[in-house]
Order: C-alpha cells, then sequence, then structure tokens
C-alpha cells in the first residue's frame, strides 16, 4: 500500500513529467476512479492549462493549475503515477491518461480501485477535500506530534495510522518506527510518558527520512520491514523470534524483547 515516501516519489514524477507543460488531452479509460467529477468536467478542466509546482499532504498528491482547478489524487492499496510516451503500450490497469507536452505522458494506473481522482475548484475546495487529514508527518513539529498521540486513548500504533490524528503513515511506516523506538504496538497512546513520545516522534522523522530517500519503505535487512514476510522471521536487532498479531485489523509485526508491554 503506497505510505508517504512512495506518495513524494510520485510527486517527484509529476513534477519531472508534467511541471510546467501544458495539458493536451486528458484520456479517462476507466471512470470508475473518478470521484466527485464526470469524464467530460475533468476534461474541460484540465485540458489547455498547464500543471504547476504539485504538493504532497500525507498519502495525497495535488496537481495544481496555478490560478484554475487542482486536481488531488489518492492511490489507495495499489495505486501508482508513471511517466511515459503517449506512444506507449497501454497497461491494463491504466485508468487515466494525461498527455502533456506532446511527448510525454502521465499515468494514474491502479489494479483495485479503492481511492481515485478528484477535482478541487480552489483552494477553498481543497481544504474542504482535506478537512478530515491531520498534520503531515514529514512537517508536524514535536510538540503538535506530543500533544496529538497524549491525547488519544487508542493503542499507540492505531492512533499513528489515524489519518486525522497524523496524515501519511501505513502499516508498514507504522511497525517500523514502533519497532525503533522500542515500543510495543498495542500500548496506549495516552499512557505514554513525555520521553517515550520524544523517541517516538525522532525515530518517526529518521525513518521517514530514509524511506523517502529510498521512495519506499525499503526492506532492508537492517528494519524491521526487511524481515516481515521471512517464514521464520527474527529481529535483526536482537535475533528474537518476531511476533505476528493484529491492531486495528491490520498484521501487525514486533518484537517482544525490543519492545515491552510497559506494563
Amino acid at each position: 500500500m503506497p505510505e508517504l515516501p512512495d506518495v513524494e516519489g510520485f510527486r517527484k514524477v509529476l513534477e519531472s513529467c508534467a511541471k510546467g507543460r501544458v495539458v493536451q488531452r486528458v484520456d479517462v479509460r476507466d471512470a470508475g476512479v473518478l470521484r466527485g467529477v464526470s469524464v467530460r468536467r475533468l476534461r474541460d478542466a484540465l485540458e489547455g492549462r498547464r500543471f504547476t509546482e504539485p504538493q504532497r499532504h500525507g498519502k495525497w498528491l495535488l496537481a495544481s493549475t496555478g490560478d484554475g482547478p487542482t486536481l488531488l489524487l489518492h492511490f489507495g492499496m495499489t495505486g501508482r503515477l508513471v511517466c511515459g510516451h503517449p506512444d506507449d503500450a497501454v497497461q491494463a490497469h491504466d485508468r487515466v491518461l494525461f498527455t502533456v507536452g506532446g511527448d510525454r505522458q502521465l499515468r494514474y494506473r491502479d489494479q483495485r480501485k479503492l481511492q481515485g481522482l478528484w477535482l478541487a475548484e480552489d483552494d477553498c475546495d481543497v481544504a474542504r477535500l482535506l478537512g478530515r487529514q491531520g498534520p503531515d508527518a514529514m512537517a508536524v513539529d514535536g510538540k503538535e506530534f506530543e500533544a496529538a498521540l497524549s491525547s488519544r486513548r487508542g493503542r499507540v500504533k492505531s492512533v499513528l495510522m489515524d489519518q486525522s490524528v497524523l496524515a501519511g503513515l501505513g502499516n508498514l511506516l507504522a511497525d517500523e518506527i514502533l519497532w525503533r523506538a522500542g515500543l510495543r504496538p498495542t500500548r496506549r497512546a495516552s499512557d505514554l510518558t513525555q520521553a517515550e513520545l520524544r523517541r517516538l516522534y525522532t525515530h518517526m522523522r529518521r525513518t521517514l527520512r530514509s524511506a523517502v530517500a529510498a521512495g519506499c519503505v525499503p526492506p532492508r535487512d537492517s528494519w524491521l520491514t526487511g524481515h516481515r514476510d521471512d517464514p521464520y522471521p527474527v529481529c535483526p536487532r536482537c535475533g528474537e523470534t518476531l511476533r505476528r498479531s493484529r491492531v486495528a485489523g491490520r498484521g501487525t509485526v514486533w518484537c517482544p524483547r525490543c519492545q515491552p508491554d510497559g506494563s
């Protein structure tokens, strides 16, 4: 599932492929990914306009056209954004194609179609569509982070993944960050000490910086992510057998030695 680092990678794809280029054609191959906008309206709004500097908030990508409307993209579980040439063969899951500048084509590709594309008419419309999103996990400061988590009684992993609390973290990042911080996923966020909250924030920032540089949550040998799918996973830090459980309905991997329950 695309998380903040993946979407930041898609932002860079959009920037390199389409920034400053005129949208010459919008080809909607599957209207099932359009949310609250018709095929005709999407074409009328974007064709002839230029994409400007793209922005990201959490898992959302914002493709602005300057003083015109903004295209918002969310990638759900299987979405991607790819850049190619208009003559490239169309793939089975290419849902919307944006031909830009005549020689490049931006493609929204998604197998499961759980999210999709929105069109915001102005900044107020963008704010409305993102109104339930918390602060971006890369931009939030330490005090804001501590205040947001300490007021929540839910399990800390659930709170980290709650996009209304903090935007951008998904299952892999939450497990990785908690492992690095030495906190069990089932701890209640409101029970964390100030020192634990500060440690959690520090490791979130470090993990995000590394993952953004990689363009994904990398399955490195030194990361928990690199072992969570092993048949017999062991902790890359201490060698203890990793445990598997479910938190908030999501598969969760943690180390019983490195992540004590705190009780």
